[in-house]
């Protein structure tokens, strides 16, 4: 696996880059965000990118923007910053970042969350494999999901966002990712739509603990649904 790491400040991208490699990643470290840019446009095989928020160029928001703008969703962004407040979290995370880490951060929960981000990465794949999750079964051929054994009848775009958080346990989405991912733009605030479907699955897939799942929602930071059959799936839960 290879990481990026945009880190102005050299001990902080030796800290990051040395914990990396003492799990086998390879890094590459950009002191820049125009540098990182740079590369990402030209080529690149970068499995994962951990992102500064204070740069001296411009700032690690500019870069996940850009980011998203031009190589969409598939490679999962990590923000490392000692901006703390829950307005700057949102906001990262509203842009599509994929975790919010603050400084000083441990070791030991940064390689945690990286594995995480890494086995959830590319939300949006293509893979036609059927699968299962708790007492679900998602056959993506013939694009439908069974209950216990009974297909559940969804619109299309009802199974497409249940198809991403299915894929995607534990993950984190904000409603801007949501948007664009399932309707290839962003949704408006005032609009209902991404709530009214929303809604709907949860019916529909009667989503609730008693199978084994759980939508955790919040309006500022986005949703995630829950494994409750897998302890290792649960990475916390928001308020409703």
């Amino acid at each position: 696996m290879h990481i990026a790491i945009l880190e102005d400040d050299p001990s902080q991208a030796e800290h990051i880059s040395m914990a990396l490699q003492s799990a086998n990643y390879q890094c590459t470290v950009f002191h820049a965000g125009k540098d990182l840019m740079q590369q990402l446009a030209k080529n690149h095989d970068f499995n994962l990118i951990v992102i500064d928020w204070e740069l001296p160029d411009v700032s690690g928001l500019d870069v996940l923007h850009w980011l998203r703008s031009n190589l969409g969703y598939a490679v999962p962004v990590l923000f490392v910053t000692s901006r703390t407040q829950e307005e700057d979290i949102v906001t990262g995370l509203q842009a599509g970042a994929d975790d919010y880490m603050c400084k000083p951060f441990k070791t030991n929960e940064l390689l945690a969350r990286i594995q995480a981000l890494l086995r959830r990465a590319n939300p949006i794949s293509q893979s036609s494999d059927a699968f299962d999750f708790g007492h679900y079964h998602i056959d993506t051929v013939a694009a439908t999901i069974s209950l216990r054994g009974e297909p559940v009848e969804l619109a299309p775009k009802e199974y497409e966002l249940a198809l991403l958080l299915f894929r995607n346990p534990g993950r984190l989405f904000s409603r801007d990712v949501l948007s664009t991912a399932v309707w290839n733009r962003e949704i408006p605030p005032t609009s209902r739509t991404l709530d009214t479907h929303l809604s709907n699955i949860r019916r529909k897939l009667q989503i609730r603990p008693e199978n084994g799942v759980r939508l955790n929602a919040s309006y500022a930071l986005g949703y995630r649904l829950e494994s409750l059959l897998d302890s290792t799936e649960t990475t916390g839960e928001l308020a409703d």
